[in-house]
């Protein structure tokens, strides 16, 4: 079967598959970008079977168009932004405070138009007012994971990314770092569905039921993403 995921759970499915796959005996072959073009290459006849996306709009959209399987739609992770950086200029500092006074350093988010974690973290900035200091100075990913890496290189000097990249980096030294919670922007609600070229398909469907349970919920905890009910 052929898997499209977000960029931001890349690692997570890369666990979960390796799971999947001795369980099942299947292969699955994976494919990551942003939600945005994911969804784009779908929509234009992409050879997915199943998407993991980072969003609920997509899925939604698909379902709705009649390319996603009606019923198979679900939320199987909450998500969370989290603000980052490992400049050393930010060592020992209130990492929320340096976003008014942010100067020409660097502030790296994903893309808003095509990945859900960037569109959280222009909904943050616009709520809480900062965006029109820090607009200048924003730097954009063309997904999470490049935003993430912005950060990580010290091609910029902080970033607002997602909770789960923090915690699985080996580069976790952070010098400042932050929880955004979760009433600062809508939900990052990631869900995920079954497209209609793999409705008949077994391994599709036998994946859709292995990412509900117990396995995947361990690694999904393990990554620091929030459990659907």
């Amino acid at each position: 079967m052929t898997l499209a995921v977000a960029s931001n759970f890349a690692r997570p499915a890369e666990d979960i598959v390796a799971r999947f796959e001795a369980a099942s005996g299947h292969s699955v072959r994976v494919t990551t970008a942003s939600t945005g073009k994911l969804y784009a290459q779908i929509v234009n006849g992409a050879p997915f079977d199943v998407l993991l996306a980072a969003d609920a709009e997509r899925p939604r959209l698909l379902e709705e168009s009649g390319i996603g399987v009606m019923g198979t739609r679900a939320t199987y992770a909450i998500g969370r932004l989290y603000l980052y950086s490992r400049n050393a200029s930010f060592a020992g500092v209130d990492c929320v405070a340096q976003l008014a006074t942010l100067g020409k350093r660097r502030l790296a988010i994903a893309n808003p138009q095509t990945a859900p974690y960037g569109k959280a973290a222009l909904e943050y900035l616009q709520k809480t007012g900062f965006l029109s200091t820090v607009e200048p100075q924003l730097v954009y990913g063309e997904n999470i994971s490049q935003a993430f890496l912005f950060v990580a290189t010290g091609n910029a000097e902080i970033g607002l990314v997602a909770n789960s990249q923090v915690a699985m980096s080996r580069m976790h030294d952070a010098t400042c770092e932050w929880l955004v919670p979760e009433d600062r922007h809508s939900p990052i609600e990631q869900q995920v569905i079954l497209l209609q070229k793999a409705k008949t398909k077994p391994a599709a469907t036998e994946f859709l039921s292995f990412l509900s349970g117990a396995e995947s919920r361990a690694v999904l905890s393990n990554y620091l993403y929030g459990l659907p009910q």
